[in-house]
């Protein structure tokens, strides 16, 4: 599988340098990273999660983890895993279980924690279990246009 066209469009008309890596196939943001030989730090991983309303994306450093309770306080109210099969109705040029950090192609809303709002660059994922992509902090922010905030805690 190839990056979806909608993503490599997306970058293209933005006119945004970015640098496509691939790796042998994973399971897990972590993993990519010892595969890409790059910090975990420098991996964003995506996770959709959902208030009782709508569907939304945050994206945060691979060895983090979400505090619900942060988050539950800037959507305004509970917020929800969503499983593998709805993820796959969400992102369907996508490899299941392969959320790429561009939730706005998907007409979804992103947060994107601040710990990588700063970062020089990124590496995120294409939406294939072994396709990444690493650009700027900067063009990923001018691009996606998240919210940034603060809402995830090292492991």
């Amino acid at each position: 599988m190839s990056i979806p066209s909608q993503l490599e469009s997306a970058l293209t008309q933005s006119h945004v340098n970015f640098s496509p890596l691939v790796h042998l196939p994973t399971y897990g943001t972590q993993y990519a990273a010892a595969m890409m030989h790059v910090s975990g730090n420098d991996v964003a991983k995506s996770v959709v999660l959902r208030t009782a309303k709508t569907y939304f994306l945050v994206v945060l450093p691979a060895p983090y983890r979400i505090d619900f309770e942060k988050l539950a306080e800037i959507v305004g109210g509970g917020v929800y895993l969503v499983d593998e099969e709805e993820c796959n109705k969400l992102f369907p040029d996508c490899e299941a279980g392969a959320i790429p950090a561009f939730g706005e192609l998907y007409q979804l809303p992103v947060y994107l924690d601040s710990s990588l709002a700063h970062d020089l660059h990124l590496v995120l994922n294409a939406g294939t279990r072994a396709d990444a992509i690493r650009m700027t902090s900067g063009d990923f922010i001018r691009m996606v246009k998240p919210k940034v905030c603060s809402f995830a805690e090292k492991l």
